[in-house]
C-alpha cells in the first residue's frame, strides 16, 4: 500500500485582502457518521504514459510535475490560455519498474469533463512522447472515510480531511473487489469533500474560475517557481499584483444547491455575487463551497439563485489563505 501525501503548503498565513468570514464553526451532522468505503462513479481517470510524460504535463498543468516522486499526489488545475480552470486534478504518479523507461501518471477529475478534457490536453502533445487515454474503464475509484483509510489496500491518494475525519482515494484495477468498510452513501462522501473547502470542476463550471478563486494557491495546487504551461501570466499577475477579487467560501443553507448555481449578496440587488462550485446536503440541509467576491462576502445578506431566495450563512474555512503579496 502506498501512502500519497495532500496537504496545503506548510506555511500558510491569513490574507488581509480576503479575510476568512466566519460566521459558524463547521461540525459533522449529529446523525450522519463519516465512516466506510463507496465507489466514485463521478470521477474518472485520465492515464498519461511515456519518456516525455512529466515534461508533458509539466508544460500544462499549474503544479511541478517534475519534482513529484513515485507514489506521490499532488492536487493542479488545467487552464486555459486566460487562465481560467479548464479541469482540477488528483495527480498520482504511478510507481513502476526501475529499469522502465516509462513514466505513468494519473489525473482524477470530474467524469463529466474527463472526454473533454482529455482531447484538448492531447492537443498539446505535438511530437513529445507522451500517450493520453481514458482509462476510467479499467480501473476503479473508492472513497474512504475514518479507520477505513488505514485498511485499504491498493494505491492510496491521502486528501485533506472533512471536520478532523480522515479522507482518501483508493485506486484499484477494475473487478477487484472493494476495500474493506462500511458501504458509505457517496452523499456523505460528497458532503466530506464539501467539508475540506478544496473545489473541484466539473462541467458547469467549466472555465468559469482562475484558480486563486478555489483557494488553490492557498491548499498547493499552483507552484509560482515552475516553468510555463497554459495562462501561467494570467494566474502569476492576479497573485502578485495583489487583484484577487474573488475568494471560495463554505457556506450552509437550508436550500437545495448544486454546482453552477448563483449567489446574490445584499450589496447588489441586481446582480450575482458568486457561483456554486460544489454543493451536499447532510441531516436535511446543504453545505456548499461558493467562489464570491471578497466584498459580497463581507457585506453579508447572501441568498441563493435570487434575492429573494434561501438565505446563505458562511462557514469557516478548514484552512487559511495564503498572504496576498
Amino acid at each position: 500500500m502506498i501512502i500519497q501525501g495532500m496537504t496545503a503548503s506548510p506555511a500558510l498565513a491569513t490574507t488581509s485582502a480576503a479575510p476568512i468570514v466566519t460566521n459558524r464553526v463547521p461540525a459533522v451532522p449529529a446523525g450522519p457518521v463519516l465512516e466506510g468505503v463507496c465507489a466514485l462513479p463521478h470521477l474518472g481517470v485520465i492515464r498519461v504514459q511515456g519518456v516525455d510524460a512529466a515534461t508533458f504535463l509539466q508544460g500544462q498543468l499549474t503544479q511541478d510535475v517534475l519534482t513529484m516522486a513515485p507514489g506521490e499526489a499532488r492536487l493542479a488545475a488545467f487552464c486555459s490560455a486566460k487562465g481560467r480552470m479548464q479541469a482540477s486534478f488528483q495527480v498520482l504518479k504511478r510507481a513502476v519498474a526501475a529499469a522502465a523507461p516509462d513514466s505513468e501518471f494519473l489525473l482524477v477529475c470530474s467524469r463529466d469533463i474527463l472526454a473533454a478534457t482529455c482531447k484538448r490536453l492531447s492537443m498539446f502533445v505535438m511530437r513529445a512522447k507522451a500517450r493520453l487515454t481514458d482509462a476510467s474503464d479499467e480501473l476503479a475509484l473508492f472513497g474512504l472515510l475514518g479507520q477505513a483509510v488505514a485498511s485499504a489496500p491498493g494505491a492510496i491518494l491521502a486528501l485533506p480531511p472533512a471536520g478532523g475525519v480522515a479522507r482518501a482515494l483508493c485506486v484499484l484495477p477494475a473487478g477487484e473487489s472493494p476495500p474493506p468498510g462500511v458501504p458509505l452513501d457517496v452523499g456523505l462522501w460528497l458532503w466530506a469533500e464539501v467539508q475540506s473547502g478544496i473545489g473541484r470542476i466539473t462541467q458547469p463550471t467549466v472555465e468559469a474560475f482562475v484558480p486563486q478563486m478555489l483557494n488553490y494557491e492557498s491548499v498547493g495546487g499552483v507552484n509560482f517557481k515552475k516553468g510555463c504551461y497554459p495562462g501561467q501570466e494570467v494566474v502569476a499577475r492576479s497573485q502578485f499584483r495583489g487583484t484577487l477579487k474573488r475568494r471560495a467560501y463554505l457556506v450552509h443553507s437550508k436550500g437545495a444547491m448544486a454546482p453552477g448555481d448563483v449567489v446574490f449578496g445584499a450589496a447588489d440587488a441586481d446582480q450575482a455575487c458568486g457561483t456554486v462550485v460544489l454543493a451536499a446536503a447532510a441531516g436535511g440541509e446543504w453545505d456548499a463551497i461558493v467562489s464570491m467576491q471578497v466584498a459580497a462576502a463581507q457585506a453579508g445578506g447572501l441568498t441563493l439563485g435570487l434575492p429573494a431566495g434561501a438565505a446563505i450563512e458562511l462557514l469557516a474555512l478548514p484552512y487559511e489563505l495564503l498572504e496576498d503579496i
